[in-house]
């Protein structure tokens, strides 16, 4: 009888637990429009793949997630939960982005600038 109530006690502080972890987490979702551009002349990337992971509290990246392709102007969008969210971007011939964003408001437009890939250093040159 003691094992049940003392297992009763651990189920019931476990659920409350779980209950306000969530309680403190955002509701809703943001609408997020990307735009992919040069950085050395401000044209639209095309076709760019940008891909998104909820990150947790501790910092850990989600294995669920979202790609998107940019349009012929390098516009891309999605309504994403409320909370942190890491940025990849990847696109040939360029320098692959990644950056987390912190979503709090109803919309919110990311201009992301990519640069083309630089030199590798090296001391025989």
């Amino acid at each position: 009888m003691k094992k049940l109530s003392i297992l009763a006690i651990v189920v019931l502080l476990g659920s409350l637990l779980a209950f306000a972890d969530k309680k403190d987490e955002p509701q809703g979702a943001s609408e997020v429009k990307f735009q992919v551009v040069k950085a050395d002349n401000g044209k639209p990337v095309r076709n760019a793949s940008v891909i998104l992971h909820p990150v947790t509290k501790q910092g850990w990246q989600s294995k669920k997630g979202f790609e998107l392709k940019t349009d012929s102007e390098g516009n891309t969008q999605l309504a994403v939960p409320y909370g942190k969210v890491r940025v990849q971007v990847i696109a040939p011939g360029f320098q692959t982005y990644g950056e987390d964003f912190v979503l709090t408001e109803p919309t919110r437009e990311i201009v992301i600038k990519l640069e083309r890939p630089k030199d590798q250093y090296t001391i025989y040159k």
